[in-house]
């Protein structure tokens, strides 16, 4: 592809980048650090004198500690059996437990509001408290730990920790200093990946901290939208995206120490079947923790969303549909549903749009170069949604005032879902052999022709798995939607969460979650269709 293509192609993502995304985060720093003109700092004064702000950051940070400490704990052994044992439903399995994953945070919040709050079907009220926060967030993230430590895990020679039990070393010991040190690249990755999702939580804890605990995700958003302290909300923001740039510079160079070659072998290799009582005990325990840990939320969401009337019943979906009952929120259900499919459908093309065309100008523009682009593309990731909503809220103003466009809201979602899209194409393109190109420029193929030709038949199934990462990612979407949604558009989470603030409402919350969850499974099904005819092809 020629230079000055490859720049047109690689200016339409950087254009789109820099004014829906480095644009408002400038606009943000403005807004906290300068006041009429003049560098002012009385808003971070305000943070660092405020007991219940700087209670606010303490929480935020332990919280997110603690969620991390108990999913890693929790993960490795799931992690451990997936990775070393064949047993009958062992894929299956492992796909379910990705549910959770890509569930919206707002059906996480709502399925243990269900399992632990009001209500409860076993009879506790833990909403408010931290342990219902803790125990969501370990939910939410423990696919991270299995898919994470255990696909690397099952590709560790099963021989090194057999020859350290044959020079006398215990199963702990073993673990201790043999396993434990080969998997530490990957603890640490994954460990990365829950404490950033903890850290920027806000679905969660806005439902079940019952604004009692908030994070610092919570607290943007209520200074912004309930006091309109904009400054304050600015500050914080700041505040939060240095915390996360920390936490990425930190990760990064205790990878770059941790990380060492070892000789990989096929998952096929190294995984058998439980031999003993006692393995055949480790793996049933395992996966009944998993059970009760993946399927009683899902299931008890259910079940609450069919209890009216003292006994089971539709009327909680059936109210959904009921317009005068509909009529009285501030956007009816159907409407919210309507809204959410109309969002996501835009959001999914230009997401793919844009991350297809930086796929191109990374895998083709080799060096340095291409690796700058893709490390300034992942930003959105380590970014929160919450602080996205909130720079569309204070930059999109001027020149053309955006903020009550319609095309906003899906803008939000595709910026959350290009990184995925990238990351799921990029590896794909690098494999594709460079000799089929040339073939087709020998057979008088322009660039154009032959990435038409050649390129995109062979990286459609990957951006198919990405458009419906990007789907499921549109629909579930609350924190920026929060911002930006006006009452005529709120979507699906918005919708779930005014019903959870409206007296009387909450079976109709949970039937709309419900609701929820099953477009996203869709999605997920989709996405594990697609990925294994793909591993079945070729």
């Amino acid at each position: 592809m020629r230079r000055w293509t490859l720049l047109l192609v690689g200016a339409i993502p950087a254009v789109f980048l820099a004014y829906f995304f480095v644009y408002p985060l400038v606009t943000i720093l403005y807004t906290g650090l300068v006041a009429e003109g003049r560098f002012a700092t009385s808003a971070f004064r305000e943070i660092l004198v405020s007991p219940s702000i700087r209670g606010v950051a303490w929480f935020t940070l332990w919280q997110a500690l603690l969620s991390t400490v108990l999913t890693v704990a929790l993960g490795l052994p799931a992690a451990y059996v997936f990775a070393r044992y064949r047993f009958p439903g062992r894929s299956v399995l492992r796909s379910l437990t990705l549910v959770p994953f890509v569930l919206p945070t707002m059906v996480v919040g709502v399925a243990f509001l269900a399992v632990l709050g009001p209500g409860s079907p076993f009879g506790v009220n833990l909403r408010g408290t931290i342990w219902a926060i803790l125990i969501a967030h370990v939910f939410y993230n423990l696919a991270i730990v299995i898919r994470g430590v255990g696909a690397f895990w099952e590709q560790i020679d099963p021989h090194i920790e057999e020859a350290a039990r044959t020079l006398g070393a215990g199963a702990w010991r073993v673990f201790r200093h043999v396993t434990l040190p080969l998997l530490r690249p990957a603890i640490l990755s994954s460990a990365a990946l829950i404490f950033l999702f903890s850290f920027t939580s806000f679905g969660v804890i806005l439902v079940l901290g019952d604004l009692r605990h908030a994070t610092l995700e919570v607290e943007i958003w209520r200074q912004a939208t309930a006091f309109l302290r904009l400054d304050l909300a600015s500050a914080l923001a700041i505040l939060q995206l240095v915390g996360v740039t920390v936490l990425l510079i930190v990760y990064g160079k205790a990878r770059d120490r941790r990380a060492a070659e070892l000789p990989l072998r096929p998952p096929s290799e190294t995984a058998r079947t439980p031999r003993t009582w006692g393995e055949w005990a480790v793996v049933v325990s395992t996966l009944g923790m998993l059970g009760i840990v993946v399927v009683t939320p899902l299931a008890v969401l259910v079940g609450r969303s069919l209890r009216a009337d003292g006994g089971l019943a539709l009327t909680n979906y059936a109210n959904l549909f009921d317009p005068p009952r509909a009529s009285a929120l501030f956007v009816p259900p159907v409407d919210a549903i309507v809204n959410t499919l109309r969002f996501a459908i835009p959001a999914v093309l230009i997401a793919s749009g844009i991350g297809m065309l930086a796929a191109v100008v990374i895998v083709r523009a080799r060096g340095r170069s291409g690796r700058v682009f893709d490390s300034v593309l992942m930003l959105p990731l380590g970014t929160s949604a919450v602080t996205i909503g909130f720079g569309f809220l204070v930059a999109l103003d001027e020149p053309i005032d955006l903020r009550a466009s319609l095309l906003l809201i899906p803008v939000a979602h595709a910026l959350v879902a290009i990184p995925f899209v990238v990351r799921s194409t990029v590896p794909v393109m690098e494999s594709i052999q460079h000799r089929l190109r040339e073939a087709a420029a020998v057979l008088g193929a322009s660039p154009r022709q032959a990435w038409r030709e050649v390129d995109l038949p062979l990286v459609a199934r990957a951006l198919a798995v990405a458009a419906m990462f990007a789907f499921a990612i549109s629909v579930g979407e609350f924190g920026a939607t929060s911002f930006i949604a006006r009452p005529a558009t709120a979507t699906i989470p918005v919708a779930i969460f005014r019903l959870l603030s409206r007296p009387g409402t909450f079976g109709e919350a949970m039937a709309m979650s419900v609701v929820l969850m099953s477009i996203t499974a869709v999605a997920a099904l989709g996405i594990e269709g697609v990925r294994g005819s793909r591993s079945g092809g070729v």
